[in-house]
């Protein structure tokens, strides 16, 4: 059976930075988005050695990067933010659960997207990470993606507040986007899991057993996912009268508050569903003792069937000298017509009490 867990990655030294993930040979590629609510410039194919040039101080600067194979590229980009390496391991090493952290006066937050594979009950995994900095807002995705495409959407037509507002609120949307492929996710899961508990109602095949716990996994899997993303924003939740974040605007901490209760509904119905799962694993063993109490029933009545036959059977063939009935004429017939009405009289009497 499949087990779902983070992949254990090659142990480096922490000045040496070496992407861990599996999208190897993807290439980096990197567009920019300079805008405030007047003005918006869109860099499609960036490049590094446009940093200085193109960040613009008095607007937001969102960097969204595609592919985490070319090192040197990201190292550049932490040198331009003043990142420690740490941080920039932290982000090409994919087997890092799910933080927050601000040193520096950057702040870093990484994340796992995770999305149903078609067809399949895997969960595709991937690494998504932020960091945050003096109105500039860098997201580092493995691979090429549209989990963003709205966002960028709305920045272009000028739809909602998107353009009025800092940095930091756009962080908000982008993991607001993010966390609702957790939803995609769950509700995959719940359809999966709504077929397997009416067939488990009515089949006791192993195969069945097997689906269950490999569904139980993926919720577990699941909840690690999402526990520690609780707790970094219930860090940004619990802290704000502290200023400790100053990459976050006071009157911005009320969104990611949002982002903590939708944290803890996820929670709360991924802990609902593994009930549900229970109740499946409930069905089918019911559903097997059910189907094994038929077979001894079944295999019980025509035992009792044949035991009066049986014993008939032996008396008379006990061959004692004075035993009047073996040398009657029709003694056989007989003995063999009371065997019959015996039968039929015992099959009468059961069906009547409704025994089988």
């Amino acid at each position: 059976m499949r087990k779902i867990k983070y992949k254990k990655g090659r142990k480096v030294q922490p000045t040496i930075l070496e992407y861990t993930g599996s999208h190897k040979s993807i290439k980096t590629e990197m567009q920019l988005f300079v805008y405030d609510a007047n003005d918006l410039t869109e860099f499609k194919e960036f490049k590094v050695s446009q940093l200085d040039k193109c960040f613009d101080g008095s607007k937001v600067n969102w960097l969204n990067i595609h592919g985490l194979n070319e090192v040197g590229i990201i190292k550049s980009i932490g040198e331009h933010l003043n990142v420690d390496n740490f941080m920039l391991g932290d982000i090409l090493n994919t087997t890092k659960r799910t933080k927050l952290d601000e040193y520096h006066d950057v702040l870093f937050f990484n994340i796992k997207s995770l999305l149903p594979i078609e067809n399949s009950d895997n969960i595709n995994v991937e690494q998504i990470s932020f960091l945050l900095k003096n109105g500039i807002l860098v997201s580092f995705q493995e691979k090429r993606s549209d989990f963003f495409t709205h966002i960028r959407e709305r920045i272009n037509t000028h739809s909602g507040i998107v353009r009025d507002k800092k940095a930091d609120y756009l962080l908000y949307l982008l993991l607001d986007a993010v966390m609702e492929n957790f939803y995609i996710t769950l509700e995959a899961e719940e359809d999966k899991v709504e077929s397997l508990i009416n067939l488990s109602k009515s089949s006791t095949n192993p195969i069945i057993l097997e689906q269950i716990e490999r569904h139980r996994d993926n919720y577990n899997f699941l909840k690690r996912s999402i526990i520690p993303l609780r707790d970094s924003l219930y860090s940004i939740k619990s802290i704000k009268d502290d200023n400790v974040f100053n990459a976050i605007e006071h009157n911005n901490y009320s969104f990611f508050d949002r982002l903590h209760q939708k944290s803890l509904e996820l929670l709360e119905q991924i802990e609902y569903d593994m009930i549900s799962l229970d109740s499946a694993s409930n069905f089918y063993f019911s559903a097997q003792n059910h189907k094994m109490n038929e077979v001894m029933k079944t295999l019980t009545v025509v035992s009792v069937f044949f035991m009066p036959l049986t014993f008939i059977v032996g008396v008379y063939g006990m061959n004692f000298d004075n035993m009047p009935e073996l040398h009657w004429k029709y003694g056989y017939f007989m003995i063999l017509g009371f065997m019959f009405l015996l039968l039929l009289g015992m099959i009468y009497y059961f069906k009547k009490k409704k025994w089988y």
